[in-house]
């Protein structure tokens, strides 16, 4: 790209690049594939006439949508031969981001997780819609579809949502503190630590991609979550460290083995007490973790 002071194309990718970033992650759930969706969105843009266009913010983000729904609906062939179960890619968020409330909370992995049960209309849909707060007109012309369709796919998607998200959105205090506690159990070895700040019904979703250690299905209940935890933790001989973070909008945990990042927690809170642990340890999932810059909100 040209310097961005000086040219009108790069100048308004580059100022609407944040958006374009969240929007395409949010309908694709990972940011390698985003950051793919950004060079086809701006190669595509850098073609433009743009005396012919009126809104540059909705023109960009037609072309982001467009190309992010291409590429989900071939990665979702993919995720059907995942090795174990598949998790969002975690994505580093500024502590701005958490106070954005909407898009914090349809950030977060619970969130994404029901998104995943969408079809791929129906996600781009909503994301535009109840996150993004864009016209139905403009979704319209962003997935082909008509204004009515485009309400009538808004309403599924709506009803779907609400029927599998989080009764209750904790806030960043509260996650945070459970975090702490549930650290301090992972320190102590404790079970009854575990327990403490475990729901009973609480869920372990874990995601190594067939490269890493995790459980291939769902563990479900605390105490078969705390058997699995801590015998886990004994097969582990190098130093392991816990470490805060914020991730999808959320306060995290960032876990190290022998001083090398080898894995993400975030969670879900609900009444103080933690009903969701989604655990990721796929390698190709920390890349941009680790060397990613914070996403923050323009």
């Amino acid at each position: 790209m040209t310097e961005h002071g000086t040219d009108p194309a790069t100048r308004a990718f580059v100022d609407h690049r944040n958006l374009l970033f969240t929007v395409a992650y949010e309908i694709l759930g990972s940011a390698a594939d985003a950051e793919d969706v950004l060079q086809e969105t701006w190669l595509r843009w850098a073609r433009v006439d743009l005396g012919q266009v009126e809104d540059r913010r909705a023109y960009l983000v037609r072309i982001t949508t467009r190309q992010a729904l291409n590429r989900l609906r071939a990665v979702k062939r993919r995720r059907e031969a995942y090795v174990g179960q598949w998790l969002p890619e975690p994505l580093a968020t500024a502590p701005a981001v958490a106070e954005h409330v909407e898009l914090a909370e349809s950030m977060s992995m619970a969130m994404m997780l029901v998104l995943e049960s969408l079809s791929p209309t129906e996600r781009a849909v909503f994301v535009l819609r109840e996150v993004f707060d864009a016209e139905y007109g403009e979704i319209a012309e962003a997935v082909g579809k008509s204004p009515d369709a485009v309400r009538q796919i808004a309403h599924r998607a709506r009803r779907h949502v609400g029927a599998r998200r989080p009764r209750r959105t904790s806030s960043a205090r509260e996650t945070r503190a459970a975090l702490e506690s549930f650290r301090r159990a992972i320190e102590t070895g404790n079970p009854q630590d575990f327990l403490d700040v475990l729901a009973p019904d609480v869920v372990l979703l874990s995601d190594g991609g067939g490269v890493k250690r995790t459980a291939l299905h769902p563990v479900v209940g605390a105490e078969k979550i705390v058997r699995f935890w801590i015998g886990g933790s004994a097969k582990v001989e190098e130093t392991i460290t816990w470490e805060p973070a914020e991730v999808n909008g959320s306060p995290a945990l960032a876990v190290y083995v022998g001083g090398e990042l080898d894995g993400v927690m975030a969670v879900r809170v609900e009444d103080t007490r933690i009903t969701g642990l989604y655990f990721i340890r796929n390698p190709e999932k920390l890349t941009h973790l680790a060397s990613g810059t914070p996403l923050t909100v323009r």
